[in-house]
């Protein structure tokens, strides 16, 4: 079931329900929306409720931002926390999992964190992107640039090589991710590595904590995802088997490790 609930600023968010028992809500990452998810609420629905949501500029949600904050969207993820009923458990993943940590650090009623490979640059030796890809992103967004906007966030926020960007540029799924190109300059300043250290953006959680990573995943997501775990006392650190990044694309052996969590 569909509903539109309306954030702080006024922005409008497409939400879908599904399941019965204790509310989970799911925040996808980069060129996601709430049908990148689907699949693990469907997984998840016969043990809670599963709230996924469309987060602002992307999918059936608009965004009313001037001036886009972090902020904003933990208005959001607290807007749909009300939905839910008040409090809920939430999964996020890539930047995701860093909005709904740094929603938990500013104090919303979540019950328990669960992430999956949250990409924080935790590795001093990891190339960081240059700082003013911001501006960057928002020009060619402005411009009305969305195949040139993907292929920078892919090349510099992502790191991927330019035969693999060439790659994806032929392939089914290009139109979809250039669709939500005017939301990856938010994605940027959820992740930017001068917002703080990991250790510090995540220190003011109170919750529970699950922190997972796939083992096929890049060195510095891993260590990014360790990060979390040993920056908060009591967290849980978990290492998937065979998976990468892609998790969401095979949501079962994730399910099953969301769901003795979350229960």
């Amino acid at each position: 079931m569909t509903q539109t609930i309306t954030s702080e600023d006024g922005t409008t968010l497409a939400v879908d329900t599904i399941g019965r028992g204790a509310p989970v809500i799911l925040v996808g990452g980069a060129f996601n929306d709430r049908s990148t998810v689907a699949a693990l609420a469907a997984e998840l629905a016969p043990a809670f409720t599963v709230l996924t949501y469309d987060r602002r500029g992307r999918g059936a949600s608009d965004d009313r931002s001037e001036d886009y904050q972090v902020a904003n969207e933990v208005a959001d993820l607290a807007a749909v926390i009300e939905h839910a009923g008040g409090r809920a458990s939430v999964f996020g993943h890539s930047s995701g999992a860093i909005l709904v940590l740094e929603a938990a650090g500013r104090g919303l009623p979540i019950d328990r964190v669960a992430v999956y490979e949250p990409p924080y640059h935790a590795d001093e030796d990891q190339p960081r992107p240059a700082a003013d890809i911001y501006d960057r992103l928002r020009a060619l967004v402005a411009a009305g640039d969305r195949d040139g906007a993907t292929e920078l966030f892919l090349r510099e926020a992502v790191g991927v090589p330019a035969e693999a960007v060439a790659g994806m540029k032929a392939g089914e799924g290009w139109a979809f991710m250039a669709d939500k190109a005017p939301s990856l300059p938010y994605d940027v300043l959820v992740t930017a590595p001068w917002q703080g250290r990991p250790q510090e953006r995540v220190a003011g959680i109170g919750a529970p904590v699950l922190a997972v990573y796939g083992d096929q995943t890049s060195p510095g997501l891993a260590k990014a995802t360790e990060a979390v775990a040993a920056a908060l006392p009591g967290a849980e650190l978990r290492v998937m088997p065979g998976e990468d990044h892609a998790v969401l694309q095979r949501p079962a052996a994730l399910a099953r490790i969301l769901t003795e969590f979350f229960a």
